[in-house]
């Protein structure tokens, strides 16, 4: 809704607009996604999260990523998933606004913060940090909803551990009646399932599940698994951890040129895990093992994760 609003400089001269509802406390980040700042909800007597997306409507893949992020927080009802509390543009700007607000929950930090860090991590942090992720999947994947980008950096976390995935720019209904697919160029490259980055036409809620197995795997050694420098690189990375792919595991790509690069790679062993992260519970290593496979159809499911 348009709101009256004050206006604020932060970051130096960024400008950022504010209702009286909300008193601003403090600028907490800057990119491309927009600015966000610390605000007290005074209405509701709790901190909440100000995201300005600039100028939505200059790139219309962007305009209709972030209309799609929105319609499915206001769906998505779950204390494991960030939710959606307002959305606003300033009054003065009328019908012809060009900056939209988004009001969220306020969380603490990011994994990937926790991770970059010295603070250590229990087997019982790791336990409780895949938990929750998987119920939030579970939830998600219930309205047929893929999230398509899952990676440290986009699961918010406060100071007692708990956790809500948020940034649903990616996320796509998976709609079997749809003829055209889904689009290959999703989710960053080092938690890309391999099905995506061989151009497979169509895929399942089992990419996300290959995600979750990448981020298990960097709260274990505290850095990414797959570091990839592009696809190609990326695939050799998969293939050396886990093994080259049987013929049978093969018969979902489509394509054969996809094929027929991932056939002229090295013949290679799937390592042992347990030996990668040493003083791993056995569980653990066994849930990663079951997410990170390469034919989708043998890679466990959020339900049989959990």
């Amino acid at each position: 809704m348009s709101l009256p609003t004050r206006s604020f400089n932060v970051f130096g001269s960024q400008h950022f607009e504010c209702p009286d509802r909300y008193n601003l406390i403090k600028a907490i980040g800057i990119g491309a996604y927009g600015i966000v700042c610390s605000s007290n909800d005074m209405l509701m007597g709790e901190k909440v999260a100000i995201k300005k997306i600039s100028r939505i409507f200059e790139n219309v893949v962007d305009c209709k990523r972030t209309l799609r992020e929105m319609k499915l927080l206001k769906h998505f009802k779950h204390e494991n998933v960030i939710g959606l509390k307002d959305v606003y543009v300033p009054a003065g700007d009328g019908p012809n606004f060009q900056d939209v607000y988004t009001v969220t929950e306020l969380m603490d930090t990011d994994l990937h913060q926790i991770i970059a860090s010295n603070q250590p991590l229990s087997d019982e942090h790791c336990q409780y940090f895949i938990y929750q992720i998987m119920r939030a999947l579970k939830h998600i994947h219930s309205a047929n909803v893929l999230h398509r980008d899952l990676k440290p950096s986009n699961i918010l976390l406060n100071g007692n551990c708990d956790l809500k995935i948020c940034d649903f720019g990616l996320a796509r209904v998976q709609d079997p009646a749809d003829d055209d697919g889904l689009t290959v160029y999703v989710a960053t490259r080092w938690y890309r399932a391999p099905e995506i980055m061989l151009s497979c036409p169509s895929y399942s809620k089992a990419v996300d599940v290959w995600s979750v197995g990448c981020i298990l795997a960097e709260i274990l050694g505290r850095e990414p698994l797959f570091p990839g420098r592009d696809v190609i690189h990326q695939l050799n990375l998969v293939t050396d951890k886990i093994g080259k792919p049987t013929d049978e595991d093969m018969q979902h790509i489509s394509s054969d040129h996809a094929r027929r690069f991932i056939a002229s790679l090295p013949n290679k062993p799937r390592m042992r895990f347990q030996d990668l992260y040493p003083g791993t519970r056995p569980d653990a290593i066994d849930l990663l093992e079951k997410m990170l496979v390469f034919n989708p159809d043998k890679r466990i499911t959020v339900e049989q994760a959990l």
